[in-house]
């Protein structure tokens, strides 16, 4: 662990940042929860979106909670090296999420999303992170099993089927249309 506290990149000095960050922290396994918790002791604001789940064994069902994000916590601190050092120290942190361990800040509206579903009002499924560029293939409807490449244009996601050896392509709006990454 130490190793990686000593890797830290000086950042440049200049004016303090005058509010703190939600940063990402890559936990152990199954330590999303201590680590929460340890966080909120240490005066940390801390974040750890979690679902409740039916888990059935042969003599009992249990309703636990499990986090939404596994191996993830969110933290809420000041970018310095310092509150950086003060994550990683905690047991159970394996990394800040982001460049060079210095970690990437998430946008406060970001969270706030997450906090408004995960609370229960609304009704939600997990879905896989597409980006714009990403191979992805159809998972329903008609065009179920097609692949090509999600284009975004004016907030409609597309569908752009190409034919390489000819350099030409299609496009599909996706609107409706359930998609996977390929």
């Amino acid at each position: 662990m130490a190793t990686m506290i000593e890797a830290l990149p000086e950042l440049p000095i200049s004016a303090p940042e005058k509010t703190p960050s939600w940063y990402a922290v890559h936990t152990r396994t199954r330590h999303e929860k201590l680590v929460a918790r340890r966080f909120q002791e240490n005066g940390l604001e801390t974040f750890l979106p979690l679902v409740q789940e039916v888990h059935r064994w042969s003599d009992r069902k249990k309703v636990v909670q499990l986090p939404l994000f596994s191996c993830y916590v969110f933290a809420k601190i000041f970018p310095t090296n310092i509150e950086r050092v003060r994550l990683l120290r905690v047991d159970g942190v394996l990394s800040l999420v982001g460049k060079r361990g210095e970690g990437t800040s998430i946008p406060d509206d970001q969270i706030e999303s997450i906090k408004v579903l995960s609370s229960g009002q609304t009704a939600w499924t997990p879905y896989p992170f597409l980006k714009v560029g990403q191979r992805v293939r159809i998972r329903s409807g008609a065009l179920n099993g097609m692949e090509g490449i999600l284009v975004s244009s004016k907030g409609d996601n597309t569908l752009v089927v190409s034919i390489e050896a000819i350099q030409r392509s299609l496009a599909v709006r996706l609107e409706g249309y359930e998609l996977e990454a390929a």
